[in-house]
């Protein structure tokens, strides 16, 4: 699996993260690869892991080399003193198309692994902005200030517009053009249809933060061709 690295020195390593994979092995899934294992065999050496991606969410994502280099991107994202931004293709008309949602965030009382806007829940806050907009999707920027688990998820189902193809906040159904294009046809070669997209449409495009030397760190990933496809079918034939 080749992955794209974005930048790296003596302390740290940052890396644009294929969709479907692992950033560490979990007990659900522990025979599959995960990118820090990866990472570790390329670079023949041992990697601290700062924060996490979930498995379908593509993008940017940061590795400490060394464990003070951990212990400071740790304090850093705890105290939410990082530029995270992210882009997502969303189900519907998203209106207002620029806001805030302050809503905290629980575990599912029922559901392994899903979360909830919930009153007891932690506190947790995504600044949007609609980038594009098509009469029945959105292409979505978002900040996220704080980093809880499926944040941008949750909140984004909590207003109505989950992500395309989300199985656990949405249908999860794969995005096909024949959903957008009127009189589709399949090719002579064609049986069925190929999904242009059929895994969540999140990415992580943006990081940025101050080095302990003080130095700034700015890395970017643009969005992956999966999601870019949908973009360019959405301009040709939802306007």
């Amino acid at each position: 699996m080749k992955i794209e690295t974005l930048f790296e020195d003596d302390d740290l390593v940052i890396v644009n993260k294929p969709a479907r994979l692992l950033v560490i092995p979990d007990r659900f899934n522990a025979d599959l690869p995960s990118l820090n294992k990866l990472l570790e065999v390329k670079l023949k050496q041992k990697l601290w892991v700062v924060h996490r991606l979930d498995r379908d969410t593509s993008g940017v994502i940061c590795f400490a080399k060394n464990e003070q280099t951990h212990r400071y991107l740790s304090i850093l994202f705890q105290e939410h003193e990082v530029v995270k931004l992210y882009a997502g293709l969303l189900t519907g008309r998203v209106t207002p198309t620029e806001g805030r949602i302050e809503a905290p965030i629980a575990e599912h009382p029922v559901q392994k692994g899903k979360m909830i806007v919930a009153k007891r829940g932690k506190p947790a806050v995504t600044d949007y902005r609609v980038t594009d907009q098509w009469p029945l999707h959105a292409l979505v920027q978002f900040q996220i200030h704080t980093g809880r688990t499926h944040q941008i998820r949750v909140h984004m189902q909590s207003i109505g517009n989950p992500i395309v193809c989300d199985e656990l906040y949405g249908d999860g159904k794969p995005f096909m053009l024949s959903s957008i294009k009127k009189k589709y046809r399949l090719s002579d070669n064609e049986e069925s249809e190929r999904p242009l997209l059929s895994r969540l449409a999140l990415h992580a495009y943006r990081l940025q933060f101050l080095k302990e030397d003080g130095t700034e760190i700015v890395a970017e990933a643009n969005l992956p061709k999966d999601i870019l496809a949908c973009v360019n079918q959405l301009n040709k034939w939802s306007k």
